[in-house]
């Protein structure tokens, strides 16, 4: 009995160790993945903490204190004009691009803070500072001056306030409504859209190639008189509209969703997307770019597969790479600015998209995209019918 059952190891372990394929997925790609992905994200994560850290910001004072100097002196980053403002400066940071910071202290704000009582019945010496979310070096000095008055309110028993509206329309940070929401979509959308597009890719390529190489049915079209390239590409082609219409009935329904996100009304759609038809039509553009590609991968993955649950761990590496792009937004502000950035395949579809939520859609990064992603098609196109044309890859077992 024994002897039987070292038998059946033995098996089992020449089965698993000499197929050098399961021997990879199983073993060598789960930790290489994993320490991949981890990877990236921490380069990510300290990306996001730092961003704005090294960028210049002016910040303009009306009655700074003695108090508060030594505060602002602990970021060198940090230029403080000690000047009045208006109207007119306040609104100009609307603009999320000016690096600029507005505080303005009472005067005397020292000697009425020291003098404040609660019981007096007067409002407690106010702190105004006007600053926009959206940019991140304008966030990290507000973070610093409110840190800093915050802590110095505790110390003083609450005998000051910090951007307390005296005005209904008063309003200190100056982000705007497309700004904020266009930040949270740009981290989020592109993200679910990728992993909605090549979920329906997955769904129906690997048993439109895989699964005719399992049944047997690849040997009949093989024989059928046309060319190689042209079943590659009705191949591609057809996978490609059909993931196409699964990516657009994803891309719908979070749409419609997206009110219900920010507590509107259902046909309130201009509360949730305030883009133009430009922009949709880039988006358009891009998701179908971007299903060919993950059609035209696929398939070459499928090709090389023995049958479809072979095809499915091939795949598996290649969903890890396009899960781990559709998070890298999360842990940045905005669009690269880097155009070899849009060379790399997948990645260029989700930078495309961020910067056309973020509402900074540049037409160059969109082109190159385009272009990219149709040159990766041709050449996959090119690649499946060097398969095609291959008995050794076609009729494996």
């Amino acid at each position: 009995m024994k002897s039987n059952t070292w038998t059946i190891i033995k098996k089992e372990f020449a089965r698993f160790f000499g197929d050098r394929q399961l021997l990879f997925t199983t073993v060598i790609m789960p930790g290489l993945l994993i320490y991949i992905i981890y990877s990236l994200m921490g380069v990510g994560i300290k990306s996001m903490v730092s961003q704005g850290a090294d960028e210049v910001v002016t910040m303009r004072v009306e009655n700074l204190p003695p108090s508060m100097a030594p505060l602002l002196a602990t970021d060198s980053c940090l230029v403080v004009v000690e000047q009045g403002f208006g109207q007119e400066d306040v609104d100009n940071l609307e603009d999320k691009s000016v690096n600029v910071v507005l505080a303005r202290f009472p005067e005397g704000f020292d000697s009425l803070v020291a003098a404040y009582t609660p019981q007096a019945g007067v409002a407690a010496p106010n702190v105004e500072i006007y600053y926009n979310s959206a940019n991140n070096a304008s966030l990290r000095v507000f973070s610093l001056l409110s840190g800093g008055l915050t802590a110095y309110e505790e110390q003083m028993s609450n005998r000051f306030d910090i951007n307390r509206a005296d005005r209904e329309e008063q309003k200190f940070d100056q982000a705007t409504t497309d700004q904020v929401l266009g930040n949270v979509w740009s981290k989020l959308l592109p993200m679910i859209i990728v992993m909605m597009l090549f979920s329906g890719v997955m769904s129906i390529a690997p048993s439109s190639i895989a699964g005719e190489k399992e049944r047997g049915t690849i040997a009949t079209l093989l024989v059928t008189p046309m060319r190689r390239n042209e079943l590659a590409i009705g191949k591609i082609v057809s996978l490609s509209s059909i993931g196409l219409l699964s990516g657009i009935s994803s891309f719908v329904g979070i749409a419609l969703s997206l009110p219900k996100m920010v507590h509107g009304d259902a046909s309130d759609l201009d509360l949730a997307f305030n883009y133009s038809l430009r922009d949709y039509t880039a988006l358009l553009l891009v998701i179908f770019a971007t299903v060919l590609v993950m059609s035209a991968a696929v398939s070459l993955l499928s090709a090389m597969a023995k049958d479809v649950k072979n095809a499915g761990t091939m795949v598996t590496p290649l969903m890890m790479v396009v899960t781990l792009a559709g998070l890298l937004p999360m842990f940045q502000s905005g669009a690269s600015h880097s155009l070899a950035v849009y060379l790399v395949p997948f990645y260029n579809s989700i930078e495309v998209m961020v910067g056309l939520f973020a509402h900074e859609l540049a037409v160059v990064p969109l082109l190159v995209t385009l272009a990219a992603n149709l040159i990766y098609s041709v050449a996959a196109v090119w690649g499946l019918t060097r398969m095609f044309n291959s008995e050794k890859v076609m009729f494996s077992r």
